[in-house]
C-alpha cells in the first residue's frame, strides 16, 4: 500500500513514475486489470543476455503518469535458477532501474522469509529504501533478522501498541520518515478500485514529505 501511494504521488510530477511489483498484488491495490503474460520476475530468471529494453515492453498503464511493471509468472526466482544467476540478473535490474529518469518505486513485498535476489538488489541499490513495519516487538525482531538495513522506516501506527515511534527507530537503527495511521478510507478506496485516482488525504499527508 505504501509503495502504491508513493508511486501515485510521484506520478504527478512531470517525469512520471514507474512502480515495479515484485510482490504481485499491486494491480489489485490500484484497481487495474490483472496483467497476463510476462513480468519482472520472468526477466529475472531469463538468460543473462536478455536486453534491458525488454523490461520496458512489459510495462502497463495505470493512470496518467504512472506505469506498472508487473510481477509476471516467474514465481520464486531463487528456486528456479542458481543463486549466482539470479543475483546477476538482480544486479542488472537494479542498474536498469537506476538509469530510469522517472521516479521509480519497487515493491519488494514481504521479506519475513528472507528477501529474494530481486528484492535484495532493489533494497540495496536504490537511492533510498523504506521498511514498512508495525510498532510490534515480533515484527521488529523479524525485521532485524532479515539483515537488510533501510535508509528510512514507515511506521503503520496502531494506538494500542506499547512501543512508540522512537522505539522503532532505535531498534532498527534508521529514522522514521513517516507514520501512517490505520485509516478505513484506504480500505474503501481499494475495495472501490479508485486508489490510483483518489488517494485518501490522510495517506497523502503522511507520505508527502517522503516523496
Amino acid at each position: 500500500m505504501v509503495a502504491a501511494a508513493l508511486a501515485v504521488l510521484l506520478a504527478r510530477r512531470p517525469q512520471g513514475a514507474l512502480l515495479v511489483d515484485l510482490c504481485g498484488d499491486q494491480p489489485a491495490l490500484l484497481g487495474c486489470r490483472e496483467p497476463q503474460g510476462h513480468g519482472v520476475r520472468d526477466w529475472l530468471v531469463s538468460a543473462t543476455d536478455t536486453p534491458p529494453d525488454a523490461l520496458g515492453r512489459l510495462e502497463m498503464d495505470v493512470v496518467t503518469g504512472l506505469r506498472l511493471l508487473p510481477t509476471g509468472s516467474g514465481g520464486d526466482v531463487g528456486a528456479r535458477h542458481p543463486a549466482e544467476t539470479s543475483a546477476q540478473q538482480a544486479r542488472a535490474l537494479a542498474g536498469v532501474l537506476g538509469r530510469d529518469l522517472r521516479g521509480v518505486v519497487v515493491d519488494a513485498g514481504c521479506v519475513l522469509g528472507g528477501p529474494s535476489p530481486g528484492a535484495e538488489a532493489a533494497v540495496t541499490a536504490g537511492a533510498s529504501s523504506l521498511l514498512v513495519v508495525r510498532p510490534c516487538y515480533l515484527a521488529l525482531r523479524r525485521a532485524l533478522a532479515t539483515g537488510l538495513r533501510p535508509t528510512g522506516v514507515v511506521v503503520v501506527s496502531e494506538p494500542w501498541r506499547a512501543l512508540a515511534v522512537g522505539d522503532v527507530a532505535e531498534v532498527l537503527g534508521a529514522p522514521v520518515v513517516a507514520e501512517v495511521t490505520v485509516d478505513p478510507a484506504v480500505g474503501r478506496a481499494v475495495d472501490a478500485g479508485v486508489l490510483a485516482q483518489r488517494l485518501p488525504r490522510g495517506l497523502h499527508r503522511a507520505l508527502a514529505n517522503v516523496v
